[in-house]
């Protein structure tokens, strides 16, 4: 019989695998989608960033809600929800329509994989977890293999809406697994809903998000970007003066005082909001600025997340061997110069020669992520699970959403500094460095552990 340690991850994989695939599949259908909704390539960020604003606004109550009605029951309305989203997205004929659809999409997320990871967390053993995270992590690494050459396959020679429909079977996959294998895990006593907190963390979030994402666009006037931007930095602050006084908040602070949680969750985000940029970024620059069809820079891509999938084998022996503070210090190096890497591509690099760098590059990220998921429970008692998952999902979407803002403002400053009218590959070198120099800034958070961080679940002695 399988064990739980194997089976449960595998089931939420599922639910990764479909948010992974879509993704990866949307980045690189980006230009052609653009075009049929008459769009600049650059507007199409905004699409981005309403999906992972979505994520951020709701994934903070995502613990709450499967406490407080049942993991399962949670994880399978969250699948339908996102699959929902996924025929809106494939139905809509505007810009405006295809946000709303992606922000119900996030709904759905925002709810799957954070409720998924929880119940995991719950049932393994901290000297399991990087196991566990590894069996959770390699099936939804599938999606960014397939998903780049699918999504292209799809919009060369088909149409871009046909990629939002492959969700459905797998969405019903997804649903029969949890109905079948997942217990209906509930805490007996729940405190009330936060509402104040989860209303000054919504708008706070998004206001925010979306400031972030409209400066520069022209789809509002530059008041309004910055007025919601300002709005939403002072309804965070306002969340932080709440969430110290209130009895049940719905985002306990407190847990940040664990430095392992701290540098996981914090330092994790630097690293991440540059990796966040490389989806909006490669698929561009690959068709915009070398010509490359969907299908061609897909296949392209996909070797990163194959990196990945390699690394992933053999992340818990080398975390073992060497632990976690010395695995994050040097691979986040290596990690960031494989973004740098990129900004040296020419039209005339050899196409082998982008798919060993890509697929390095998938190599030491993915060990980055694996060490700094699994460093951010290291010291979490299973009492504060969901809190902490919460917190470190809502952490991590914000700051992917940060990185597609961050490149996509590198992108537009660099081709009106250099007088282009339109995307041409020169103006792709400078975000590639200024994201590969963001990944490289969680270095500072990183040091601050001691040597012996996280070794109840690397195993090191």
């Amino acid at each position: 019989m399988v064990s739980r340690t194997v089976l449960i991850p595998l089931i939420v994989a599922c639910a990764l695998f479909m948010e992974q695939m879509d993704s990866t599949v949307i980045a690189t259908s980006l230009p052609m989608i653009a075009t049929d909704l008459g769009e600049s390539p650059i507007a199409l960020k905004l699409a981005l960033t309403s999906y992972l604003v979505s994520l951020a606004v709701f994934i903070p109550v995502s613990g709450w809600m499967a406490d407080r009605f049942g993991s399962r029951t949670i994880f399978r309305a969250a699948i339908g929800v996102f699959v929902v989203g996924s025929v809106f997205c494939g139905l809509s004929s505007s810009l405006d329509s295809f946000v709303a659809a992606r922000f119900l999409q996030g709904m759905g997320g925002a709810m799957m994989v954070p409720v998924g990871r929880m119940v995991i967390l719950r049932s393994v053993s901290k000297a399991e977890l990087v196991q566990a995270l590894n069996y959770l992590t390699i099936p939804a690494l599938i999606g960014p293999i397939i998903g780049p050459p699918l999504g292209g396959l799809i919009t060369t020679y088909l149409n871009w809406r046909w990629i939002f429909f492959i969700n459905v079977p797998i969405s019903l996959l997804g649903i029969y697994l949890a109905t079948r294998f997942i217990e209906n895990l509930r805490v007996d006593r729940v405190p009330p809903l936060d509402w104040p907190g989860f209303l000054l963390s919504a708008l706070g979030l998004s206001l925010t998000m979306l400031g972030l994402a409209t400066i520069g666009r022209h789809l509002v006037s530059a008041r309004v970007s910055s007025g919601c931007l300002a709005l939403g930095v002072i309804a965070l602050i306002a969340y932080y003066l709440h969430a110290r006084r209130a009895e049940h908040p719905l985002l306990r602070l407190d847990l940040f005082r664990l430095q392992t949680f701290r540098v996981g969750v914090l330092g994790g985000s630097l690293f991440r909001a540059g990796i966040g940029a490389l989806p909006f970024l490669l698929p561009l620059f690959l068709q915009l600025g070398f010509g490359l069809t969907p299908f061609q820079s897909g296949l392209l891509t996909c070797s990163a997340a194959a990196g990945s999938m390699c690394m992933k084998t053999i992340s818990r022996k080398i975390l073992r061997r060497f632990g976690f503070r010395t695995v994050l210090k040097f691979n986040v190096g290596f990690a960031s110069a494989s973004l740098v890497a990129i900004a040296f591509f020419t039209i005339h690099t050899p196409h082998a020669g982008i798919v060993l760098t890509l697929l390095f590059g998938g190599v030491f990220r993915s060990l980055q992520f694996t060490s700094l998921n699994a460093l951010s429970y290291a010291d979490v008692d299973h009492a504060d699970v969901s809190q902490a998952s919460s917190i470190a999902s809502a952490v991590q979407q914000l700051s992917l959403g940060m990185g597609v803002t961050i490149g996509a403002f590198a992108l537009q400053a660099s081709s009106y500094v250099q007088g282009h009218t339109q995307l041409v590959a020169a103006d792709f070198w400078p975000a590639f460095v200024l994201v590969g120099l963001l990944s490289l800034s969680s270095l500072r958070f990183i040091l601050q552990l001691p040597d012996n961080a996280g070794h109840q679940i690397s195993g090191k002695t």
